[in-house]
This record gives structure tokens, C-alpha cells and sequence, in this order.
């Protein structure tokens, strides 16, 4: 069954189960295109904290993230010296990976090299999301040549944990792609949004 019908009657994809963290976040966030550069540069730094976990882990510790990483200001973040890490290591609210830690460092100097991150990034998408029509979790791909391109554009700029994985994490997350199955009842409602 491409999407799980739950007890409210509603249709939603099978990825989001019953935890009403994860069904709160794929109601109102995932997959609804995104077009504000600050939004767009926390939520590549989530995705790359994520890498080799479980993303409801990361949405659980969303705020502590958001607090450790000064909103995820990129102007702040791209100052942060070696103090500043040895505190985010020792941040149980977060994940303490140093090599993550290290790249956001570096993201957000990438990020401020870039005049419009919104618009780089959306110009690869010829400024509009891709609307696929997949039918089950067995038809979405873990990565697509477009993610690739990105990724590698991206890396070449100083961008890390930027891989072509995380970044179609990140391109659906965003809506840069919509991969809500088509009998989930938020594909039609996100397709609505892109402008």
C-alpha cells in the first residue's frame, strides 16, 4: 500500500507512521516548497546532521539545535571558533558528532559566498519543484542525477556533508521535489503551493 490510512481517515505516506511528531511534521512542513534562504540553510544543516540517523531523531531535538546554533544564523556560525565547538561537543541536546560540528562552520561561510542561496538553489529546479506521482515507498529513490549535480556544485562551493543522498533528503524536505504519494492527502495540497 503506497499510503497508510490512519485513524483520523486520512491517507499520508507510509514513511511518517503513527508518532504524532513525525505526522505533525509531514502535515505542515515536509515537502512544501520552501523559498527563504535562512530556512533553506538550517534545514541542509539538519539533513546533514542527520546522515546515518534516523530523521525523527533530528525533529526531536530541532529547538536544542536551534538554541546551541544561534538560530542558525550563517553570520554567527561562520565566526565560530574553537571555544564555541568545544561547547557544542558537550551539548547533549544535539547531535556531538565534531566532524558535523566542524562543517556547519564551513557551510555557513559557503552559504555567505552565495548572493541568494534561495535563488541557487532553486535555479537548478528552473525555478519549480518537481512534481512526481510516485505510487510507493519501493518507487523513491535515494538519490537522482539532478541530486548529484547538486551535490557536487555544492561541495565544489565548500558545502560538506553534502552528499547526493542528503541532498535529495534535503530536496524533498523542501519541496524542491514532491514525493508525497499520490494517495496522500497532502501531494495535491503541496503541489498548490509552488509558485
Amino acid at each position: 500500500m503506497p499510503g497508510v490510512l490512519h485513524e483520523d481517515g486520512v491517507c499520508r505516506c507510509k514513511w511518517c507512521g503513527t508518532d504524532p511528531v513525525y505526522v505533525a511534521y509531514h502535515d505542515t512542513e515536509w515537502g512544501v516548497p520552501e523559498y527563504d534562504s535562512r530556512a533553506l540553510f538550517e534545514k541542509l544543516q539538519l539533513d546533514g546532521f542527520q546522515a546515518g540517523l534516523s530523521w525523527i531523531t533530528i525533529l526531536r531535538k530541532r529547538e536544542a539545535f536551534r538554541k546551541a546554533f544561534d538560530d542558525f544564523n550563517p553570520e554567527k556560525m561562520a565566526r565560530y571558533r574553537q571555544a564555541k565547538l568545544e561547547r557544542l561537543m558537550n551539548d547533549a541536546g544535539i547531535v556531538r558528532n565534531r566532524l558535523k560540528i566542524e562543517a556547519s562552520v564551513s557551510n555557513a561561510q559557503a552559504y555567505l559566498a552565495i548572493p541568494d542561496f534561495s535563488a541557487y538553489l532553486w535555479n537548478f529546479m528552473d525555478g519549480r519543484p518537481l512534481q512526481n506521482r510516485l505510487r510507493g515507498m519501493k518507487d523513491v529513490p535515494a538519490m537522482t542525477p539532478l541530486a548529484e549535480k547538486i551535490s557536487k556544485d555544492m561541495k565544489k562551493r565548500g558545502f560538506r556533508f553534502v552528499g547526493p543522498t542528503i541532498v535529495y533528503a534535503f530536496m524533498q524536505a523542501c519541496g524542491l521535489v514532491n514525493d508525497h504519494m499520490i494517495d496522500c492527502h497532502r501531494h495535491e495540497a503541496v503541489k498548490k503551493l509552488a509558485r
